[in-house]
């Protein structure tokens, strides 16, 4: 085990807030660990690694702390011939880099007034949100669409902003698409102002290829958009920033009921007229799942949120933030006709499930199997199982973790020479709380409620967190022979 040499002495006052202790806590030790021990048998044939991103604050807090404040952290597990290298590295932001060289945190969190942050930085873009891979690059982002910072896939350390060949025009959200068959790279952009939101494609080569700006009514705070072989669906719900707060200096989000849900298919490269709009009952989609081209309809599959603002009852900010982070999300499906303009949505599943993966090499095609993780009752967002939906036959299996055990984000890891979907494993970080430490899980995606194939134990804590993605061995940048 390597210990690098800018470790960070660190004593956190908590205030009683949960997603600063136990498993949220963050770390500060950045490692590298191989010969890491192994409960089972690692598959001779899953080579590549599994990154998850998530928060992870560099220094106590100023004020009340929300758990998406935190500083981005990748965890990493690098698998070849059956042995694992483990790594965690923050995400040197332009953010981070600043509090570094102060030695003290400089901004509060999204639940405390922002007139005292950087004026041309009023929240600080931490990309601790996702992590995708494209051009040979993992990209690091953040939930409230930032700069997309570049980072090397085996050593995660820090490249510097992507730039797209120097011509990004604006922000990337923190859901942006790879559509692995052509290398492109789908997103959007949203804010206060005019154009309220954008969308680009950028090419397997880094350089931006297409851009336009979208047409809104107002300013949303949309979180996840799907692309389809032709199309891409980007989404405006009743979920906005409320504009008296913002005047205030403070974030704050209000949910409209009174506004309809509405999903804007656009081909991947039309123009700004060419979008068409569908309504839907009013919601929230944090993730999607996937979309495909079916004869005369665009299908989406994705998570619903009925009620995402807390209940009236919630008093004080703490209070409001967890019952915000208390997911009541269920799986749907959406039917757009691009002949007669209709709508239809159907609820897949009444479970609470988020946080979905599912075959990415299908991404834009018609899929069958999404794999997403159940949420856990408690007070905190949790996850405590995996369920795997069948959606051609309408059931689910699932794997849980079992008790006190919390999984992560769980990407699919395709077997090489695939013939089916489903033909490869699932792999997750899961937290022990009894035991206070971590282990790599490795399941078999086809048979999910059998014992896992693998447990791999890791040297370190690996703090509850956010989205993560596997690369597999041959798309990773090779060595210069």
């Amino acid at each position: 085990m390597t210990l690098r040499n800018d470790v960070v002495n660190f004593a956190m006052e908590t205030e009683a807030n949960p997603y600063l202790m136990g498993g949220y806590a963050p770390v500060h030790t950045e490692i590298t660990a191989d010969d890491l021990v192994v409960i089972g048998e690692i598959p001779r044939d899953l080579n590549g690694v599994y990154v998850r991103n998530g928060p992870n604050p560099q220094y106590q807090p100023m004020g009340r702390y929300h758990w998406f404040d935190g500083d981005g952290m990748l965890h990493a597990v690098h698998i070849h011939d059956g042995k694992v290298t483990y790594r965690n590295r923050w995400v040197r932001t332009e953010g981070y880099e600043r509090e570094a060289h102060a030695g003290a945190p400089i901004w509060t969190g999204i639940i405390e007034p922002l007139t005292a942050n950087p004026r041309r930085a009023p929240l600080k873009d931490t990309a601790n949100t996702d992590v995708v891979y494209h051009n040979q690059k993992l990209l690091a982002l953040w939930y409230l669409s930032g700069d997309p910072y570049a980072v090397d896939p085996i050593t995660l350390e820090t490249l510097g902003k992507e730039t797209f060949d120097g011509k990004r025009p604006g922000h990337v959200s923190a859901h942006a698409k790879v559509d692995e068959r052509t290398g492109e790279l789908i997103y959007f952009d949203y804010g206060p102002r005019p154009p309220y939101m954008t969308y680009g494609v950028v090419g397997p080569n880094g350089q931006l290829k297409h851009f336009v700006p979208i047409d809104l009514p107002g300013a949303r705070m949309p979180h996840d958009m799907a692309i389809t072989e032709h199309y891409s669906i980007l989404l405006d719900l009743p979920l906005i920033a409320d504009p008296s707060a913002a005047r205030e200096g403070r974030h704050k989000i209000v949910f409209r009921r009174d506004l309809p849900s509405r999903f804007g298919v656009i081909p991947r490269y039309g123009e700004a007229n060419t979008i068409r709009w569908f309504e839907g009952t009013p919601c929230y989609m944090y993730h999607t799942v996937n979309a495909w081209e079916d004869g005369d309809e665009v299908v989406l599959d994705t998570c619903r949120v009925a009620k995402p603002a807390p209940p009236d009852t919630a008093v004080g900010r703490l209070e409001k933030m967890l019952a915000y982070l208390r997911l009541d999300a269920q799986i749907y499906r959406y039917r757009f006709n691009l002949r007669t303009g209709q709508t239809r949505e159907e609820r897949l599943d009444d479970a609470n499930t988020e946080f979905p993966t599912m075959n990415t090499r299908c991404l834009g095609l018609q899929t069958r199997y999404a794999y997403n993780v159940h949420i856990s009752p408690e007070k905190t967002l949790l996850f405590d199982g995996i369920l795997k939906y069948d959606t051609q036959q309408g059931t689910s299996r699932a794997h849980w973790f079992g008790p006190h055990r919390y999984g992560s984000e769980s990407p699919f890891a395709p077997r090489p020479h695939a013939q089916t979907e489903d033909d490869g494993y699932l792999l997750s970080f899961v937290y022990d709380a009894r035991e206070d430490r971590s282990e790599l899980l490795i399941l078999n995606a086809r048979e999910i409620s059998d014992e896992p194939l693998a447990r791999v134990l890791i040297p370190q804590r690996v703090p509850i967190g956010f989205h993560a993605c596997w690369v597999p061995e041959e798309r990773l940048p090779q060595p210069s022979a």
